[in-house]
């Protein structure tokens, strides 16, 4: 599928249930073409949406899954997953998780993108979870290289992480995808490492992800069309 410029805005569906989403997209009409579904709507037909979106609509779907489980389990997922034809899909990016992945999505344009750490963590939650020692952005670059090495297509990382992912030889050619990205003023929510849009592009992300500051927004729209109009 041809990339249009509007592709850099993925738009996360973080509403109740798919017809809160299908409502939404139809309210943003042409003016978003990229949309992200995650384990928060999966029981809120999710899926369905997805589908009717990609199918119907034209829209490209980037499902955010963060699969984790042993490799023939995240392997059977990721097949199963695949036949939905949808762009994007999220994995853990341990290695053998990533590895898994590829071989489920073999034979499909579905991208695998990595998980390096989740955006709304910082070093306090990473000890809580005794992950070893080092900054954030140290052991997400390092996770994102060994994402690579093991055949991601692309890096879920925060928009502070992009440039030093970016400089890594390993990420020629591959995506960039940053979340916790947020318009100049806007309320932080649960995200603890953000940037604007305009600087999560000029660093090296190919796609930002945005929700709470467009489908809370008085006009979403509009505040669509501007985050838009601010990349550069």
């Amino acid at each position: 599928m041809t990339q249009s410029p509007n592709d850099r805005l993925i738009v996360a569906l973080d509403v109740p249930n798919a017809i809160a989403g299908l409502k939404l997209a139809q309210d943003l009409g042409d003016a978003v073409t990229f949309y992200k579904i995650g384990l928060g709507m999966l029981t809120g037909g999710g899926l369905g949406l997805a589908n009717e979106l990609k199918q119907e609509q034209g829209k490209r779907i980037f499902l955010d899954m963060k699969l984790f489980d042993i490799g023939a389990t995240v392997e059977a997922a990721v097949r199963g997953l695949a036949q939905f034809e949808l762009d994007f899909l999220t994995v853990h990016g341990d290695p053998h998780v990533v590895r898994a992945a590829k071989e489920g999505a073999s034979g499909t344009d579905m991208k695998i993108l990595a998980v390096t750490i989740l955006t709304s963590l910082d070093r306090a939650d990473l000890d809580d979870s005794l992950i070893k020692d080092g900054t954030t952005a140290d052991l997400v670059v390092e996770r994102a290289g060994r994402a690579f090495e093991a055949g991601a297509d692309g890096i879920i990382a925060s928009p502070q992480e992009a440039a030093m992912i970016r400089a890594l030889p390993e990420a020629a050619n591959r995506l960039i995808v940053t979340p916790g990205v947020r318009p100049a003023g806007a309320d932080l929510g649960d995200q603890k490492r953000v940037a604007t849009p305009a600087q999560a592009i000029t660093d090296g992300a190919d796609h930002i992800v945005v929700g709470r500051p467009i489908w809370a927004a008085a006009n979403p729209t509009q505040a669509a069309k501007d985050i838009l109009a601010s990349l550069p």
